[in-house]
């Protein structure tokens, strides 16, 4: 039997037999993701709400960085928090550097800017379309961004479901700021590095195939919200195609 096949048949073994060390790993790394995209997603949506409707001097400029700050390495992020939360660092007083807490700040910090450039999108789209009835109205830039917001809720679900994605599936940033400590701050990704670094690849293989099938899953949720939302009014358009690990 070869090695892959003898550590994909471990694997399994490790997956469906509850192992205690992997399971809390994954469950770790889903409280860490969970917990970012939150914090991040109730900023960004709020935010991308604003820029979708806003025009003032230098907007084409915000627009700029952000779209850049979507392309920036986890390990760029990774290194920013650890600076700011090292002990020389301004926020060193904190004592976050190597916890969870600097894990959750790392991933809202890399989340934020698709959760913000989604909704951005998602709004500008639908201003398009009915902002001028609005306007019309009299409503103001403010009210129109939270109108329009809620008129395509459902669509922004998905950007909750593609910033969960992005934030379970990165690895650099975690790594640098969570220090890979063992019962600590060992989130899948990093423990996947670790475990192929080691040789142990049944337990690297386990936690892949679980990573795998997180992805999936939010994949096929988006894919149904596409469905249903173009049964509804025919905008799937509107929607993120999936998320990647």
């Amino acid at each position: 039997m070869s090695t892959l096949t003898e550590s994909a048949a471990t694997a399994l073994q490790l997956t469906f037999s509850a192992d205690p060390a992997l399971w809390t790993i994954v469950g770790r790394s889903l409280s860490v993701s969970a917990t970012a995209c939150l914090l991040a997603c109730g900023a960004g949506l709020v935010l991308g709400a604003w820029l979708g409707v806003a025009r003032f001097a230098g907007r084409g400029a915000v627009l700029a960085v952000l779209n850049t700050l979507l392309a920036v390495p986890s390990v760029v992020v990774g290194l920013v928090v650890y600076l700011l939360l090292s002990r020389s660092g301004p926020l060193g007083s904190w004592g976050w550097l190597f916890s969870f807490k600097a894990m959750v700040l790392a991933q809202a910090l890399l989340v934020l800017p698709v959760a913000t450039a989604l909704t951005r999108q998602m709004v500008e789209d639908a201003d398009r379309a009915h902002g001028e009835q609005l306007r019309s109205l009299g409503a103001s830039p403010l009210l129109r961004s939270l109108l329009l917001a809620w008129d395509e809720r459902y669509a922004l679900l998905t950007v909750l479901l593609a910033s969960f994605g992005r934030a379970i599936s990165e690895v650099g940033a975690v790594m640098i700021v969570g220090g890979n400590i063992d019962g600590f701050t060992r989130v899948m990704t990093t423990a996947i590095a670790l475990e192929t670094s080691k040789g142990d690849l049944p337990l690297a293989l386990a936690l892949g195939m679980i990573l795998l099938a997180v992805v999936l899953a939010l994949n096929v949720v988006i894919a149904l919200l596409r469905r249903w939302r173009e049964r509804v009014d025919g905008s799937a358009a509107d929607l993120p195609v999936g998320v990647t690990a």
